[in-house]
């Protein structure tokens, strides 16, 4: 058996070595063919007088050039869209926060100084206590003042 999983784990290895190796000769097939494409365009420019020669390499600066140009524009269309997103969410985000403080400015001091106290409470009973809880003498009276509310 453990023999058997050896052989099995060699020849999954030897069949992706095949794979990779394939791919590698296709890659370099690919660039043999570029390769020749480029040495046929060089050979033809070294024919050309040397004004067809510089035209001859403009027009190659201008082709990459232009490519270049809508990839540039591409990707800022993409960034536009995105800006204009962020703005949109920071405009909601702002009436929110506004809204926010609209409605504390309305709501009395001594009501937001309760809510407080009771936010406290509520963060008290999400702990799971047991048994007697152990505090300060000088801390009685808020203990007290935060048990009546």
């Amino acid at each position: 058996p453990f023999l058997r999983l050896l052989e099995a784990q060699l020849q999954d290895q030897r069949r992706e070595h095949e794979e990779e190796v394939e791919a590698l000769k296709n890659q370099v097939e690919l660039m043999k063919e570029e390769l020749e494409k480029q040495q046929q365009a060089f050979l033809q420019n070294l024919q050309l007088s040397p004004e067809a020669q510089v035209e001859f390499g403009l027009q190659q600066e201008i082709t990459r050039l232009t490519n270049e140009n809508l990839d540039l524009k591409e990707l800022l269309e993409k960034l536009e869209k995105n800006e204009k997103k962020l703005k949109k969410q920071l405009k909601i985000y702002m009436r929110k926060v506004q809204d926010f403080e609209a409605s504390q400015a309305t709501v009395p001091a001594e009501r937001r100084q309760h809510e407080r106290n009771m936010q406290v409470t509520v963060q008290r009973k999400e702990k799971d206590f047991q048994g007697m809880l152990e505090y300060y003498k000088e801390d009685e009276p808020l203990l007290i003042r935060n048990l009546i509310t």
